[in-house]
């Protein structure tokens, strides 16, 4: 079993910048592919962004391609979400998850075996 754990969520002003982590526990493994999802209220859940296993190839929406950055440290097992230029059709639970074998990047919700239990970023107007 892998356990990840989000940080970093909370409120800003948009136009702001957050920086969420997700740091994996138990059964780690480098070598599979990350994504982090978001939903807000009445929506479905949706990938924001998603990194390889050596971060080499990188996944954006296209509602956040310039303004987000997915970014990874194996050696702590850890993955990053930079968030800048903050709108308030970002604010959302923020999700991190972990596929179980693959090191490919991903958009499909059920391609990934593992979630954390999400962060809430709020960007107010």
């Amino acid at each position: 079993q892998v356990q990840l754990v989000e940080s970093g969520g909370g409120l800003v002003q948009a136009g702001g910048s957050l920086r969420l982590s997700c740091a994996a526990s138990g059964r780690t493994d480098s070598s599979v592919a990350m994504g982090w999802f978001r939903q807000a209220p009445g929506k479905e859940r949706e990938c924001v962004a998603s990194i390889s296993k050596r971060g080499s190839s990188t996944y954006y929406a296209d509602s956040v391609k310039g303004r987000f950055t997915i970014s990874r440290d194996n050696a702590k097992n850890t993955v990053y979400l930079q968030m800048n230029s903050l709108k308030p059709e970002d604010t959302a639970v923020y999700y991190c998850a972990a596929r179980s074998v693959s090191r490919v990047v991903s958009t499909t919700l059920s391609d990934y075996a593992y979630w954390g239990q999400g962060t809430q970023v709020t960007v107010s107007s």
